[in-house]
């Protein structure tokens, strides 16, 4: 079996594609000229260069079997809103199209639970619900889930389309980093002297990667799966990170407004003037809502792992701490 994979050079992907070779699958992995093929070293993968916008997808496609369509365009930055549309939306409408003609007998796309929304008063949500487009929180949420509504076009059209969610994913590999992986990074440098209140859904990486491969071996066309494990309150998981490492905690929270006022001002004002913004809006935004879901779904028809979060997160410091050294 040859799976097509795009995003691969990512956090998700890569741990996909490494997951993919263990499982004997021959893989394809789409690149674009300029990616860090950092995640991709030593694999025994076929590399392809191309674009998601690229009209020639469907050459480079040929003689796969399954699509895992993992990339996104991932920015929290309102200056980045067209961006997000021409990646995430018209990609996924161009990449969809392209394995149509391929002949690609079952496509896994990778959603995000920010396509969904959140619940009221950090109620978990699963997959049967739907905050209103309007209601989703920036540039970056609004286009995952007309993204999604890409894949919805499709599998109506016929297509054999498995939709998964991921959460927030942690682990090894997050390169960029995540926001996530950011947040480690600062609490490991010491960089983060107060928190706000907020909450993620947590789940390990590689589970995420097993997720896709169950969905490809037992999910339903058209249906989607919310990949994730333990909801979390920053603080606890601050406190998780402090267990692990050693270090200290920040021992405070700060008030909402703060974080906005300075985001505001850095985004609306600041790099209107040419100076890099620090905080995204959005980020901070979203801040303001429990991000808690509900995987049970996945769980109970995937058979999706759902391994200890310490763990996860000890792998995930591990590999950022092997970075910071590298790096000197």
């Amino acid at each position: 079996m040859r799976a097509f994979v795009t995003g691969g050079t990512g956090f998700v992907g890569a741990n996909l594609v490494r997951l993919l070779l263990q499982q004997g699958y021959d893989v394809r992995v789409l690149v674009r000229d300029n990616s860090c093929l950092d995640n991709l070293q030593s694999l025994e993968v076929e590399i392809v260069k191309g674009d998601l916008n690229d009209p020639n997808l469907l050459q480079q496609m040929s003689g796969c079997q399954v699509l895992f369509h993992v990339a996104a365009q991932y920015s929290l930055w309102q200056a980045d809103s067209e961006l997000l549309y021409r990646s995430n939306v018209l990609g996924t409408r161009n990449i969809l199209n392209c394995a149509r003609r391929a002949g690609i007998e079952r496509t896994i796309y990778t959603s995000s639970v920010a396509a969904i929304g959140v619940g009221k008063n950090g109620l978990a949500v699963d997959e049967t619900y739907q905050s209103p487009v309007e209601k989703l929180v920036g540039d970056y949420k609004k286009s995952k889930y007309y993204a999604e509504q890409e894949a919805r076009k499709a599998i109506n059209q016929g297509q054999d389309i498995v939709i998964v969610n991921p959460s927030t994913p942690i682990g090894a590999f997050d390169l960029k980093p995540t926001p996530t992986g950011e947040i480690i990074l600062r609490f490991l440098r010491r960089k983060m002297p107060f928190y706000v209140e907020t909450g993620l859904n947590l789940i390990d990486v590689q589970d995420v990667a097993w997720g896709h491969i169950l969905a490809l071996e037992k999910g339903r066309t058209g249906d989607r799966y919310i990949l994730g494990h333990q909801n979390l309150t920053f603080k606890q998981l601050l406190q998780k990170l402090a267990a692990i490492t050693g270090l200290p905690a920040p021992k405070y929270s700060i008030p909402y407004w703060i974080p906005y006022t300075a985001a505001w001002i850095e985004e609306k004002i600041l790099a209107k003037l040419g100076k890099k913004p620090t905080i995204a809006l959005d980020g901070v935004r979203m801040s303001k809502q429990k991000m808690f879901y509900d995987a049970s779904k996945a769980v109970t028809e995937l058979g999706l792992p759902q391994s200890d979060i310490d763990i996860a997160l000890t792998k995930a410091v591990e590999w950022f701490t092997k970075r910071i050294k590298d790096e000197g």
